[in-house]
């Protein structure tokens, strides 16, 4: 009777851990493939590093606060490419594509523009934007230049006065600009007054403002800036002060495609319209016109 009892119970025992044994068999094998179809749910697709893409471009553009809206706007359309701003004046930025240092250029200076195109250093050149010059200066206009209209006859003033004048003297298109007033004014600016800076258009502008001085400088990057200066728009609207800039990709750059791109997008509508509303909000009017056709 005792063995009996004690084979009967082991029996039972047995078959229990017979089922223990196979319940937690089958969640294992649940619990893997589950962990299976998650691992195969969250497979994701590798990231592309994106590829440098060297701009070279003007003073102007980066200290009017254009490129902080521009390039984001470009990158988020092309996330293939990593945009490397390198900002100098237009005949540095010129001589950089023709060094291949650069894939694409956006400029003002148009001679200077056709004639690298015309020599091959850049596929073509599109119209993208322009603005204008001012003439600045101090409230007290010592040179009594206020409100006329021609340039050059400003110019001429600010010389006869020996008043400060502070030139970008960097070969930029601004200076380009500059020389072809003085030029129309019949004049060769030397002389104490005249101050060449070597430096791009925030910095002197700055300069300017320290020296109680005048200066030519892009509409866009003076009101960017005119809040931290003492500096007043003094002469505007004549013809010699239209700004025009193009972009220029590179021949040959060792980037063409994403030069093309930036020259494609920046044309584009999409481009366009970022220019068109850069500076609205702030101003109550855009700080460049675009003009791509």
């Amino acid at each position: 009777m005792i063995y009996r009892f004690r084979a009967s119970a082991f029996w039972r025992v047995a078959a229990l851990a017979l089922a223990f044994a196979l319940v937690f068999s089958l969640a294992a094998c649940g619990s893997k493939t589950e962990d299976t179809t998650d691992t195969e749910t969250t497979t994701t697709e590798p990231v592309v590093e994106p590829t440098d893409l060297v701009l070279a471009s003007t003073t102007s553009t980066q200290d009017s606060g254009l490129f902080d809206v521009l390039i984001p706007a470009f990158e988020e359309a092309y996330p293939e490419y990593k945009v490397e701003v390198i900002a100098v004046g237009t005949g540095e930025a010129i001589a950089l594509g023709e060094s291949k240092d650069a894939d694409v250029l956006l400029v003002h200076a148009r001679a200077k523009e056709d004639a690298f195109v015309e020599a091959g250093f850049g596929t073509e050149r599109k119209d993208v934007m322009y603005n204008d010059f001012v003439l600045v200066g101090p409230a007290s206009d010592p040179a009594g230049i206020k409100g006329m209209t021609v340039a050059s006859d400003a110019f001429k003033k600010i010389s006869e006065a020996g008043a400060t004048f502070v030139s970008r003297g960097d070969d930029s298109g601004t200076h380009t600009k500059e020389k072809a007033i003085w030029k129309a004014a019949g004049i060769e600016p030397a002389g104490d007054w005249y101050l060449s800076a070597g430096q791009g258009m925030g910095d002197v502008l700055k300069l300017a403002n320290e020296k109680l001085g005048y200066t030519l400088a892009d509409r866009a990057t003076y009101l960017n800036l005119m809040d931290t200066m003492d500096l007043e728009v003094l002469v505007e609207g004549d013809d010699i002060l239209f700004n025009p800039y193009g972009v220029i990709p590179v021949t040959d750059a060792t980037n063409m495609e994403g030069a093309q791109a930036f020259a494609d997008w920046i044309t584009s509508a999409d481009g366009q319209a970022v220019i068109e509303t850069y500076g609205v909000e702030k101003f109550g009017q855009p700080l460049f016109i675009p003009n791509a056709s």
